[in-house]
């Protein structure tokens, strides 16, 4: 059952196009009707020809060029079908492929960190690869072929009873010994093809986790290491591989023995049935016909099975994707925010990951539009993931945020993030040109306002000495940049969004101190009537922040002003002279 509603989901992905769809299985239907004719025709021309001696010839010619007519018909009639299936098939199979891998696609992009979080980004591409190229073969082959097989089984094989009862029930139980053979077969074999799957999921997996990490191996010599761990993992790809391969080996067979005793068993029964004068030698011949083509299309419906079945774990494994729900789900009445004036407010917040403990407890804070807030502690005291929950990556499991007095879960998550920029800790670039993932920030800007916004982050100089300067492509994360190259680019990308609320997480960190000078005004520009939140373990960048707000184990200890913490001589006072010092305070 399990099997079907797989099979039976893949064709309701069609429903957009429902009519081509009939369309189709009304030619699929006239296919299987006209292929029915054709041996038929072939017994009716056996009978005439074993009459010829008590015919006159010219009612002999008569007959003859009638049947000959009717079967060309049929047979001009079949191609046409044939072309008219093959055709409006592959382009809807074509363009469904397309829309479900846009549909996964926006699908993970719109997934929530604790997703990502949790799947390698090789195994999301190899899901959606896999998955709509199956999907495509899935459909091509359901209205080429085994819609035909389908309507013939169920429909036109019993109008074999018609013709000759007797043969048309040996022909129905043909049909039944491949089910049960089939059906069994899936049985033995779904379980096992599905581990199959898991390990071909981890091989795309190590691949990616590799590649992406090649510098990495190479330093420390671990070729040999990571090609062994990959190794391995062929090994029981292959080890629970083979003995699924040898069921439908087994399968493959079985189908020859039986379509082989079947069409014996119609030529001793039609023999038999002959010399009692209960069957004619058109007959015969006709059902000869049917069982040839039945074994053909048997044949081919059990190759495509046994094809699907080796599919069905990449096709759930695509449709476990397409059914993860998001944890920060967009209720239906989610208003759009507009732009925002840009008070933040936290109001008892606490936050723990899944599976995890507590990363924060009784957040308060109130940042008025306008002022500046750093965020300061040390690695892993809940700063980064206090901002995370003001973008709505994920959401608080205690308390609320508000943005303008409005819960972020009450507004659409694009109005959200798009009155928030960010400045990463690390640089994050597309591979692709310096103007392209500037245009990140406003899709429409203008080349004006692009350069004046990356002469504003020290940027426009080092761009115009590229090789094609806004042009020039930056490599995969940015790796042709050095990184304080790829942190102005992050810069000027801010610069362009123009939010009103404002987040810097280690904005200059990448930065040498000439360089950091510079930026800085840049960025009391960019900060100047924003709502600001700077994330910082370099202390000195916090100096002129309006409240400082020190955290420990995902509490704030202590906030003020730079010059308040520092007369209150607690927490932040010891972070302040561990970095003058460069060492522990007692």
């Amino acid at each position: 059952m399990a099997f079907l509603h797989l099979y039976w989901r893949v064709l309701t992905l069609l429903k957009p196009d429902k009519w081509v769809a009939f369309g189709l299985t009304a030619a699929a239907i006239a296919l299987a009707g006209l292929q029915f004719l054709e041996p038929v025709l072939f017994g009716r021309v056996i009978d005439l020809l074993s009459r010829t001696d008590r015919m006159a010839a010219s009612d002999v010619w008569t007959a003859a060029y009638t049947l000959l007519f009717i079967w060309a018909t049929v047979g001009l009639s079949s191609i046409g079908a044939n072309v008219a299936v093959a055709l409006l098939a592959d382009r809807m199979a074509h363009r469904n492929r397309l829309v479900m891998m846009s549909r996964y696609f926006q699908h993970v992009l719109a997934l929530p960190l604790e997703f990502h979080g949790d799947v390698q980004s090789g195994r999301l591409m190899k899901v959606m690869l896999v998955g709509t190229d199956n999907l495509f073969g899935l459909w091509l082959a359901f209205f080429r072929e085994h819609l035909v097989t389908i309507v013939s089984a169920l429909v036109l094989l019993p109008l074999t009873m018609s013709l000759n009862w007797r043969l048309g029930l040996l022909l129905i139980a043909l049909v039944i010994v491949f089910t049960v053979i089939t059906a069994v077969v899936i049985r033995k074999t779904q379980n096992a093809q599905m581990k199959v799957e898991e390990f071909q999921t981890q091989l795309a997996g190590s691949a990616q986790d590799a590649l992406s990490n090649v510098v990495v191996v190479q330093s420390f010599t671990r070729l040999n290491s990571e090609a062994k761990m990959f190794g391995d993992i062929m090994r029981q790809v292959l080890d629970h591989q083979f003995p699924v391969l040898n069921w439908w080996a087994v399968v493959n067979v079985l189908t020859r023995a039986s379509s082989t005793i079947t069409v014996i068993m119609i030529f001793m029964l039609g023999t038999a049935l002959h010399l009692q004068g209960q069957a004619t030698v058109g007959d015969i011949v006709s059902f000869m016909g049917f069982a040839t083509l039945l074994v053909a299309r048997m044949e081919g419906a059990v190759g495509f099975v046994s094809h699907m079945l080796f599919q069905a774990p990449s096709l759930r494994q695509y449709f476990n994707v397409l059914d993860t729900m998001s944890t920060v789900p967009e209720r239906p009445d989610a208003k759009d925010l507009g732009r925002a004036v840009g008070e933040v407010r936290f109001d008892g917040v606490g936050f723990s990951y899944p599976n995890s403990g507590r990363i924060l407890s009784g957040i308060d804070l109130v940042a008025q539009p306008g002022q500046t807030v750093a965020l300061v502690g040390a690695t892993g005291a809940g700063k980064t993931t206090s901002m995370q929950l003001l973008q709505r990556l994920w959401d608080p499991t205690e308390g609320r945020i508000t943005l303008d007095g409005t819960d972020l879960r009450d507004v659409t998550l694009e109005s959200l993030r798009r009155n928030i920029g960010v400045v990463f800790q690390e640089s994050m670039l597309f591979n692709r040109s310096i103007r392209d993932n500037l245009l990140v920030g406003r899709a429409n800007a203008t080349q004006e306002e692009i350069e004046r916004a990356c002469r504003m982050a020290e940027a426009h100089d080092f761009i115009l000495r590229q090789p094609d300067g806004y042009d020039t492509m930056v490599g995969e994360r940015g790796t042709t940049l050095s990184g304080g190259q790829r942190q102005r680019l992050s810069i000027a990308r801010a610069l362009l969004k123009d939010p009103p609320v404002l987040i810097l997480d280690e904005a200059t960190s990448a930065l040498d101190a000439a360089t950091e000078a510079k930026v800085a005004k840049a960025l009391r520009a960019l900060m100047a009537g924003r709502t600001t939140f700077i994330i910082a373990h370099r202390l000195s960048t916090v100096r002129d922040a309006d409240e400082i707000l020190v955290f420990d184990t995902g509490r704030i200890v202590e906030r003020g002003n730079f010059a308040t913490l520092i007369a209150l001589d607690g927490r932040f006072a010891d972070l302040v002279r561990t970095q003058l010092t460069g060492t522990v305070a007692g």
